[in-house]
């Protein structure tokens, strides 16, 4: 497996196809990986879309289950992720790109999206990850659980009040897509495609009030998923959506 390296980060990163660069977000949380990508994603966009583009998947920084390390950036969580994903796009010497994110990807997008318009053609925000009200805390619970304690054993330099000061300030309470306000999505002219979602860390309303506001965006069907009869039907909606605004070459 290739790495893009700088300074102290490593990023562990998958490509397969030809074409015009996507860059495929996984889900699961911070704990975002190649193999989520592949195995647990609703289908595997790596195997879908590899026949028209150069498909990009990376295992997020300090993800358990996944081979990129680097510092927790305390005071700038979601920047410090944006940062590998737009380094591993230089390192790559990739100019211009889509996105397509599963879940958490979804407000890595929307920060790829704010730091970096020109770059960012057109993305596809699946089963997005937002600040539910009625279950505030469910990201930074979840994160707590399922990704702290296994980063703490891998460096120990990382301590419990670090810990709690990262997620604080990645999942605030309240908050709404954890990267952006209203304001900038009402502004936003990139073409996006949103796939509902219905669960504590997917929020139905967040993902339906974003694709409302957003002046170039589509809403997929709804469900989507289940049953998973459903999903070609989605992944051909996601296929016509990469064509429309994939640029002339």
């Amino acid at each position: 497996m290739p790495f893009y390296e700088k300074g102290n980060v490593r990023i562990a990163y998958e490509e397969a196809g030809k074409g015009f660069p996507l860059l495929v977000i996984s889900g699961g949380g911070l704990n975002s990986t190649i193999e989520w990508a592949k195995k647990n994603a609703p289908f595997n966009a790596l195997e879908e879309f590899k026949n028209e583009y150069r498909v990009i998947v990376t295992d997020l920084r300090n993800a358990f289950g996944g081979q990129s390390t680097g510092p927790l950036e305390v005071d700038r969580p979601w920047d410090s992720y944006i940062d590998d994903l737009l380094g591993l796009m230089d390192h790559l010497k990739i100019k211009r790109f889509m996105a397509l994110g599963y879940c958490i990807g979804a407000p890595y997008i929307w920060g790829l999206v704010k730091r970096a318009p020109d770059r960012v053609v057109a993305a596809a925000p699946l089963q997005p990850v937002g600040w539910n009200k009625a279950h505030p805390t469910y990201m930074k619970d979840l994160s707590m659980k399922s990704w702290a304690p296994e980063l703490m054993k891998r460096d120990p330099k990382v301590t419990p009040d670090m810990i709690e000061k990262f997620l604080t300030r990645m999942f605030p309470n309240p908050d709404w897509l954890f990267t952006v306000d209203r304001d900038f999505v009402r502004k936003c002219q990139t073409p996006m495609l949103v796939l509902l979602d219905d669960t504590p860390g997917h929020p139905y309303d967040v993902a339906w009030e974003t694709a409302m506001l957003a002046p170039k965006s589509e809403l997929g069907h709804y469900p989507w998923k289940d049953p998973k009869e459903l999903i070609p039907i989605a992944v051909r909606q996601v296929r016509s959506f990469l064509r429309a605004h994939r640029p002339v070459a």
